[in-house]
């Protein structure tokens, strides 16, 4: 089944190519299912290319997804055109009171500031405590993450002396989980953060289990069942060539950065780089989306009673 996505969204095109299967709400709106209503909370500045990531990987499962874009609600993106995020995109203020199966919260370029710092952190906490009574689960993703285990456990991020950047060897800590179905053993992910989460910390907390984790960059991937949510603080939704724009970005600035390691052959920055953890990615956001479908009330009304 496909994903719903207007069809003058960018990603519709982008993922109709690809062969995803992608429908108009029109044509939706015909079929006699009710779809998995998931959010995108899009905080990072390159609006589009997360749209079509993240897309793609929900969009890739035999049901049907309504895809709802949503953003904070007075914070400005000066990196994406204005016409497309009115076009597209609707405040959380304007979707609070709604209900969805899932909600996405991305990543944001603010590993550096304290989370009582960012502009709008009191707005996204909001966010996190309505999704207790208005979302079934939650994905925080990287940065958005962290800043949930922060907000519901306490659980601090920590800078790291160095960016942890490349492809790192992660191992499946948890494979009974129903999230982890068909994930091999060990496998690459990759890692761009100044920040870490710290084991130790997690396992203070009561109700996290980590599902995922590296012995190089620590826990990637924690099962919050209290929250009804899933914290990953690296990035399989990342394309193939996502670190070598990162890459490409620092040296054009004169930005001290090392070559992202294990990503490019024999870590050349002149060759190609290869997609190794595209599967997982699919097999993580598949399993995910059949959770929801499985567990969330056909009446989406009933979520959070």
């Amino acid at each position: 089944m496909p994903i719903t996505l207007p069809e003058t969204l960018p990603a519709f095109d982008v993922l109709r190519k690809e062969g995803v299967s992608v429908m108009s709400p029109e044509r939706a709106a015909r079929q006699d299912i009710r779809p998995l209503r998931i959010g995108l909370l899009n905080l990072m500045p390159k609006k589009i290319q997360t749209e079509n990531q993240f897309a793609r990987l929900i969009g890739a499962t035999p049901l049907q997804i309504d895809l709802q874009l949503i953003r904070m609600t007075e914070h400005q993106t000066r990196n994406t055109a204005a016409e497309h995020m009115a076009t597209f995109y609707r405040p959380f203020q304007e979707v609070k009171h709604e209900k969805f199966d899932g909600l996405i919260i991305t990543g944001a370029p603010i590993e550096h500031l304290p989370f009582e710092q960012v502009t709008y952190w009191d707005e996204l906490r909001e966010v996190m405590d309505w999704t207790q009574t208005h979302v079934h689960s939650t994905f925080g993703v990287c940065w958005g993450g962290m800043a949930m285990i922060y907000h519901f456990h306490g659980v601090q991020k920590h800078m790291l002396p160095a960016k942890a950047f490349g492809c790192f060897r992660h191992q499946n800590l948890a494979p009974t989980s129903p999230l982890l179905r068909g994930f091999s053993d060990d496998f690459v992910i990759p890692v761009s953060r100044w920040t870490e989460m710290r084991q130790s910390e997690i396992d203070a907390a009561p109700g996290l289990r980590t599902l995922l984790g590296s012995a190089e960059t620590g826990p990637c991937l924690v099962d919050d069942t209290g929250h009804r949510a899933l914290y990953i603080f690296n990035h399989f939704e990342y394309d193939s060539d996502t670190l070598k724009q990162e890459y490409d970005r620092d040296v054009a600035n004169a930005t001290p950065i090392n070559v992202p390691l294990n990503y490019y052959p024999d870590d050349d920055p002149t060759r190609r780089p290869l997609n190794r953890w595209r599967s997982h990615a699919h097999l993580l956001y598949g399993n995910w989306i059949n959770e929801i479908y499985q567990t969330t009330p056909y009446d989406i009304d009933k979520i959070g009673l």
